[in-house]
């Protein structure tokens, strides 16, 4: 007769098999979960590290151009100022040429009166007298000698006057070449980028290299090498004027100056107009963009309230479908439906809270860009009212020509006209 074989082994109920898939299911929720949360947190990390990254670069690379801008316009600065030291040492050495044209013209005079002497003392007897031909020949003597002396004390001026000069320009020359280097380091390290060919890792980047200097000395090194130049310019233009010479040259350079100088203020105050006009301009778009974006926040805001209340009744369909009662209590698919619509609507109020943040952040910088934009406008309306002034002063100081009056070249025996009264103005504008 046939058996039934058993085979040995643990045999669960049906409630503990219940119970192990509810687990399992339960667990595979949990699971679920804690791997959206993870995914939330490692999106939120991504992208926070991306921003960071963006701005961090961003504003390095902001700070780089505006060093770049800051040591160009220092490079400007300099070669304007070397500009004008070649023109000053230019000009003192045509002087210094004039002045030693003078003092070789005073020899042959001087000869012929020594000359004349000479003879006068061949004269013998009662001849041999002290007359007024003798009392003016020694005058014209020492007149010759004091002008000679006082030539020759110019000449030697000027050439210690251009020595220091000189010495000015290496200084503002090899600071300019300093600064030259300088902006080529600072644009070839503004054009790299992570697709750079050249790009690797170096050996502690971060020192202080040796010989560094602070911001502010490095100001007042180029400040003072102009401050010097300067100094000597004006000097080396008081020793021009003091020995009488090329007065007109002069007057001729000091009113192209005037007109350089009255163009420039002319471009200036066109530049600050248009960039008045400009921010203005973009003062009114950023209006706009902060009205759109205010609207656009506060249907997030509506928009959020209304998937709240969507949650809410998720929520209650769930909670109350939990009081259903025995086998009724079955995961059906309303159950699974419910389910997933809290899910999508929980990710999609998180997402429109994200969404919101971003957009109440972005509402905040246009706040601030908008603050900077009309700020920007009150420094140039106050630049266009300064340098509308100064173009009033300007045209108060335009003397014209014909209220000069001419005197005579000392040197050349030729009218030249008088020194403008901008001439010290000038100097210091310089």
């Amino acid at each position: 007769m046939a058996t039934l074989s058993v085979k040995p082994g643990q045999r669960f109920t049906v409630p503990e098999w219940h119970t192990n898939s509810h687990l399992i299911s339960a667990d595979a929720e949990h699971q679920r979960s804690a791997s959206h949360q993870v995914r939330q947190a490692g999106r939120t990390l991504r992208n926070e590290a991306d921003n960071q990254a963006k701005w961090d670069e961003h504003d390095n690379q902001t700070r780089l151009a505006e060093r770049i801008s800051s040591v160009n316009r220092w490079r400007e600065i300099l070669d304007q100022c070397l500009a004008d030291v070649d023109a000053e040492i230019d000009a003192l050495a045509k002087v210094k040429e004039a002045a030693e044209r003078a003092l070789q013209a005073k020899n042959m005079p001087l000869d012929v009166s020594i000359e004349c002497l000479t003879l006068r003392e061949s004269r013998r007897a009662i001849d041999v007298v002290r007359d007024p031909v003798e009392e003016e020949l020694h005058k014209e003597v020492k007149v010759i000698e004091k002008a000679k002396r006082e030539l020759q004390r110019r000449v030697s001026g000027a050439f210690e006057q251009l020595c220091r000069l000189q010495e000015a320009r290496q200084q503002l020359s090899c600071d300019r070449r300093c600064k030259v280097e300088a902006l080529e380091i600072d644009r070839g390290c503004l054009s790299l980028s992570v697709s750079s060919p050249n790009i690797s890792f170096k050996v502690k980047p971060t020192r202080v290299p040796g010989g560094s200097t602070v911001l502010d000395e490095w100001r007042e090194n180029s400040q003072s090498n102009k401050e010097y130049a300067e100094a000597e310019m004006k000097a080396s233009t008081e020793l021009r004027e003091a020995a009488l010479l090329t007065i007109a040259q002069t007057n001729n350079e000091l009113e192209a100056q005037r007109v350089a100088t009255k163009f420039a203020l002319c471009k200036r105050i066109r530049e600050l107009e248009s960039a008045y006009d400009e921010l203005k301009w973009q003062e009114q778009n950023t209006l706009v963009e902060i009205a759109e974006m205010e609207e656009d926040i506060r249907r997030l805001e509506e928009n959020i309230q209304r998937k709240t209340k969507d949650l809410k009744v998720a929520h209650t369909r769930l909670e109350t479908r939990t009081y259903r009662p025995q086998v009724d209590l079955c995961r059906d698919q309303v159950q699974y439906g419910l389910t997933d619509e809290v899910h999508q609507l929980e990710g999609t109020i998180r997402a429109l809270k994200r969404k919101l943040t971003e957009s109440q952040n972005a509402l905040d910088a246009l706040y601030r860009q908008l603050h900077r934009i009309q700020t920007d406008i009150g420094y140039k309306a106050n630049s266009l009212v300064l340098d509308k002034k100064c173009m009033d002063n300007w045209r108060k100081l335009m003397v014209p020509a014909e209220t000069l009056v001419p005197e005579v070249d000392t040197f050349k025996g030729t009218a030249t006209r008088a020194p403008s009264p901008l001439k010290n103005g000038q100097l210091e504008l310089a």
